[in-house]
């Protein structure tokens, strides 16, 4: 979905359409920013900043409490339209799911044979080119549903993995639609930057680019060892450089949440001690999505008090997080935003969930 918290808010405020809208706490409060519009977006707010930087960036921004339950219901209704056509489906958060549309194109093209029609021969999985016009028309009709039905605008990508299917779906954002057949892969990455790969985060793109990998080509014509500079992940990356990948959809096992906690040996309200604890926690978490090459769209904080008392608060951004500064921040935001430090702690501990692929979204275009 395009901007799917402030879209939302946009539809359902029609004076607020063309504006730059930021949803969140207002600038004169503590609070962050949990999605912008793409208006707000082009004087560089994104989820997870601070109100106030966001105020300071894009002066007329328009700050709207979020509505979590409303987007969530929204949500509920665009799966059920992907649901409707029988696709295999892998929600992958609140705004964004895989589908594997195999089986659905093959029974339309059984359906209607002439479709068959101008075939221009295989592409990987697919029996011909017809397949992938039933695509690009499932897509369309995807599409058009979403913006008949719940007047929203969605960006599609079509490809026969995940990995381009995804890249795909970052193409011509907003309202969208880029197909990668499996015969143009190569050449079609070439000029992406490497950070467009799934895995590559911030570290991993500044220690390709020390080595003067800086392209999705450079990293297909590099003969040297990957695995000097990225270590296990070196072979798997030279797959993802030729558009290669064998993930499948998963389906109900995958990892739902990381989290980490502390148990001081005294209560204590000492808040250099909780702010320690915190940043070490924030640094454990943000290593473990790095590992798995996972964001995260909700920090949760805990607290536990002498009495035993538990509570917990937490807060969901438009865009995954996988950074410590931004688990910490988050982190910290909601201890100040609920007063949860009022008298000592048994108990700290931070957490995060609604885990999707750590994939960065701002692509150059093709």
């Amino acid at each position: 979905m395009d901007a799917f918290y402030a879209a939302v808010e946009q539809r359902d405020r029609p004076e607020l359409r063309g504006k730059p809208v930021i949803v969140g706490s207002p600038p004169t409060q503590r609070g962050v920013v949990a999605a912008a519009s793409y208006e707000a977006r082009r004087f560089g707010v994104r989820s997870a900043m601070p109100s106030a930087t966001a105020g300071r960036l894009c002066p007329a921004g328009v700050f709207v409490r979020p509505r979590m339950t409303c987007y969530q219901e929204e949500s509920r209704q665009i799966m059920a339209i992907l649901a409707q056509t029988g696709a295999v489906i892998e929600p992958m958060s609140i705004d964004e799911a895989y589908l594997d549309v195999t089986d659905v194109v093959a029974a339309r093209r059984a359906a209607c044979p002439a479709a068959a029609v101008n075939s221009t021969g295989p592409d990987d999985n697919l029996p011909g080119a017809s397949a992938l016009a039933v695509a690009l028309a499932l897509a369309r009709e995807f599409k058009a549903r979403i913006r008949h039905e719940r007047r929203l605008t969605a960006t599609v990508g079509i490809g026969p993995n995940k990995l381009l299917a995804k890249i795909a779906s970052d193409f011509r954002k907003p309202d969208g639609l880029t197909l990668i057949p499996g015969r143009d892969k190569v050449q079609f990455l070439r000029t992406l930057p490497v950070r467009s790969l799934y895995g590559v985060g911030k570290v991993t793109e500044q220690t390709l680019g020390q080595a003067g990998i800086t392209t999705v080509g450079d990293l297909q014509s590099y003969t040297g060892d990957l695995r000097a500079l990225v270590g296990s992940f070196g072979p798997k990356l030279k797959q993802y450089a030729f558009g290669e990948d064998d993930r499948p959809l998963e389906l109900g096992d995958e990892i739902k949440s990381i989290s980490s906690e502390e148990t001081f040996l005294h209560d204590t309200e000492d808040r250099k001690v909780l702010k320690q604890s915190l940043r070490e926690q924030a640094a454990d978490i943000a290593a473990k999505l790095k590992r798995k090459r996972l964001g995260a769209h909700t920090v949760q904080v805990k607290v536990r008090y002498g009495d035993f008392t538990t509570l917990t608060r937490q807060l969901s951004v438009e865009e995954p997080i996988d950074d410590a500064g931004d688990v910490y921040r988050l982190g910290c935001f909601l201890l100040r935003r609920d007063k949860l430090v009022t008298r000592p702690l048994r108990l700290i501990g931070l957490g995060v969930s609604g885990l999707t692929e750590a994939v960065n979204r701002q692509l150059v275009l093709f």
